[in-house]
């Protein structure tokens, strides 16, 4: 209890700290956007080399102030996970203070992990999902029933189709650090999550259905690492159990 009387505060002096803590999270924020806007231009370079090899060699804008408006978005995607760590950290100064020193100790895992495991998801999505599914779309370009049909995609729908991607993986790969504080937390228990896996398995594919494109390949990129994350929650949160049991044991043996 101490750690926490010692950072005991009036509600006014919380809010103020709140909105110390929001404000260097929006300064961050716009840092990082000047920064990533600056070098839009070499960033969706690099988003669009899945689309050059897929063979697709030209892109095009529709509107008059589409090629703008997609330097805008992405600079603001770019600067979202550049400054990523520094929001996180400043929510963390503002809720720690709160936590016992066992909370503290148990979230800090949870908390270094996140921007980890997001990176893993959007890399999968860039280097293996993305590819595949602009071969299944783009292979419907061709001479059907005597009309040519080329595929010309737009700034603005190639961008939103990358990001769509990008940040559907990377938030799908957060799903062990969800279940575990989910368990932590005492909401569910290992045994609940256990029974519901058939359940999961579906909503597994069914969440696959609704954020990737309709080709099963792309699917089954999606479906599949969300079938074994789940598993991989269950085992984290095996060994948790395990552990906070040899602790109650050793703290009942003192």
């Amino acid at each position: 209890m101490r750690d926490i009387d010692d950072s005991q505060a009036p509600l006014l002096d919380h809010l103020i700290e709140l909105r110390r803590r929001l404000l260097y999270c929006v300064a961050a924020l716009l840092v990082a956007f000047f920064a990533c806007y600056a070098f839009a231009e070499q960033i969706f370079a690099f988003l669009v080399q899945p689309l050059l090899h897929a063979g697709q060699q030209k892109i095009i804008f529709t509107e008059i102030f589409e090629a703008f408006f997609v330097r805008i978005k992405v600079g603001f995607f770019a600067a979202l996970m550049v400054s990523f760590p520094i929001i996180a950290n400043q929510l963390w100064q503002f809720v720690a203070p709160g936590l016992y020193r066992q909370e503290k100790r148990a979230l800090l895992p949870f908390l270094l992990a996140t921007p980890a495991l997001f990176l893993l998801g959007a890399a999968m999505a860039y280097y293996v999902a993305v590819p595949v599914a602009l071969h299944f779309l783009l292979s419907y370009q061709g001479n059907f029933g005597g009309i040519e049909q080329e595929a010309l995609p737009s700034v603005g729908n190639y961008l939103n189709f990358v990001m769509q991607f990008l940040f559907a993986f990377g938030l799908a790969f957060l799903l062990p650090i969800l279940l575990m504080l989910l368990e932590r937390a005492g909401i569910v228990t290992r045994q609940q999550l256990v029974g519901a896996r058939r359940y999961a398995i579906v909503g597994a594919f069914a969440i696959s259905a609704v954020l990737t494109p309709p080709d099963i390949g792309s699917q089954l990129l999606l479906a599949v690492p969300l079938c074994i994350l789940y598993e991989l929650a269950l085992i984290g949160i095996w060994f948790t159990e395990r552990k906070r049991e040899q602790a109650a044991e050793q703290a009942d043996t003192a």
